[in-house]
């Protein structure tokens, strides 16, 4: 059971309990990404099948985590699965080290998908195919400040962990976000390489680009802003236009959104063809995976030769610097990209995407009703089968909106509800997945009206 005192929620988990307090002996903090942890202390799981998770104290979830959206056909669907043991099986190795076909599967399946990604590199995770496409548009452009907007995030980069969750006291006016970094660590010298823009202000965003123009290599933008608040067609259409005029890089991070809102991602949704894309989790069907991919002539720049190896011993050092270095170990993985391959495929088959999509919605607007019959202002915000339940009666159409909502009440109904059996890190987003099924919508509505009881029964005493 969990029971709040004095405003904190204790749970009655014994085994993930001892094992925070034996993480916290040899891990910093006791978890190894920073997102995965939260008070008193994150429930560790042990085991996962279709929609549920089971923790160490042997209690089940219906999970709509999913490892932060990139189970789209949820833990362990056979098919998945499958493709990874044979991919295994048929190589006899875990990795090759050198070149193999399913890089060009995956490739000219990503293009057929998302045309604008004519030329495709391969990363480990969403933050480095960020860096590379940082990378590309400072070579391209001859330029060196990026530009990004308020709320979103794109990886843990110096340069990008720049006012993702910043305080209002902190933030500057609404047309002029200040650059409020997000972490310690970061030389004084790299302070003043980023732009913050005003998500869904196109009349601002111009006035920013425009002064900054000449110093802007380009712009990130999630499309959807933290994968649930989606831009406007016409703000999306300004800045590609903008952009296009400054010749300045404009870079879609799909890693949320990817397959998540449409098979061919947000730019599908809008019609609209950004110079560079990412990509990420989805693509890698829960293994670690990131993709870079846009504008052939961005792209080439990375095309590895003979004269600008920086690896050969003797090489032309003066040619290393024409060519955008990018490589890993692990790019590529021949495991990752058959588990991302049978992925794609599920999602193509018999109209299971749609399916998806329509119990998202289907969840999304039960639960508005729910809250709607207790008198608490909810809004579902989100697009295909990602959302997020924001406590609001008014509009949210960036993150400075989010500030009216009763985020106090959303975390009090999270924690419950991870006592009720629903598993989302608290004021996190959902993520539905092809696994889920119409009972597991009914008993996560059931769910949040025990929740709703519990939580208000609580306050009034």
């Amino acid at each position: 059971m969990v029971k709040a005192i004095d405003d904190l929620y204790v749970y009655n988990k014994e085994g993930s309990s001892n094992l925070f307090q034996e993480a916290e002996e040899v891990i910093p903090g006791g978890v190894t990404a920073n997102i995965k942890h939260f008070d008193p202390h994150p429930i560790f799981m042990k085991k996962g099948k279709g929609s549920r998770l089971i923790d160490v104290d042997n209690e089940e979830y219906i999970d709509y985590s999913l490892c932060y959206g990139a189970l789209i056909t949820g833990h362990g669907h056979p098919e998945v699965m499958k493709a990874t043991s044979r991919q295994l099986m048929d190589s006899g190795t875990v990795i090759f080290g050198t070149p193999h076909e399913l890089e060009i599967t995956m490739a000219k399946k990503i293009n057929e998908l998302y045309p604008s990604m004519e030329r495709i590199r391969y990363a480990n995770s969403g933050t480095e195919a960020n860096l590379l496409a940082t990378r590309l548009a400072i070579a391209h452009t001859h330029k060196e400040k990026i530009a990004k907007f308020e709320g979103h995030y794109h990886g843990g980069l110096n340069n990008l962990l720049v006012s993702v969750n910043p305080s209002e006291a902190n933030a500057g006016p609404a047309e002029r976000p200040v650059s409020v970094y997000e972490t310690d660590g970061i030389a004084e010298d790299e302070r003043h390489n980023t732009i913050v823009l005003p998500f869904n202000d196109l009349d601002s965003t111009e006035k920013l680009l425009r002064k900054h123009a000449d110093e802007l290599a380009a712009v990130f933008i999630e499309p959807i802003q933290g994968g649930f608040i989606p831009a406007t067609h016409e703000f999306i259409d300004g800045l590609r236009k903008l952009t296009e005029e400054l010749n300045i890089v404009l870079i879609f991070d799909e890693v949320k959104t990817g397959f998540r809102v449409h098979l061919g991602g947000a730019q599908h949704i809008y019609d609209v063809k950004p110079d560079i894309t990412t990509l990420g989790k989805v693509l890698g069907g829960g293994f670690p995976v990131g993709a870079i991919g846009g504008k052939k002539e961005i792209m080439d720049k990375s095309a590895a030769n003979a004269k600008g190896d920086v690896f050969a011993v003797g090489s032309d050092s003066a040619a290393t610097t024409d060519v955008v270095f990018h490589s890993g170990t692990y790019n590529g993985h021949p495991v990752v990209l058959a588990a991302g391959l049978e992925t794609i495929e599920l999602l193509e088959k018999d109209n299971l995407i749609d399916n998806l999509f329509a119990n998202t919605m289907q969840l999304r607007r039960r639960l508005e009703n729910l809250y709607a019959k207790y008198d608490i202002p909810m809004k579902a915000i989100g697009v295909g089968s990602i959302f997020n339940i924001v406590f609001t009666d008014e509009e949210v159409n960036n993150y400075r909106d989010l500030w009216n909502a009763d985020m106090d009440l959303r975390k009090d109904i999270d924690m419950e509800l991870l006592n009720l059996g629903i598993h989302v890190k608290p004021l996190n987003r959902y993520s539905m997945s092809t696994m889920h099924t119409l009972k597991d919508i009914d008993d996560t509505v059931n769910a949040h009206e025990k929740a709703i009881t519990n939580v208000l029964g609580r306050r009034r005493r």
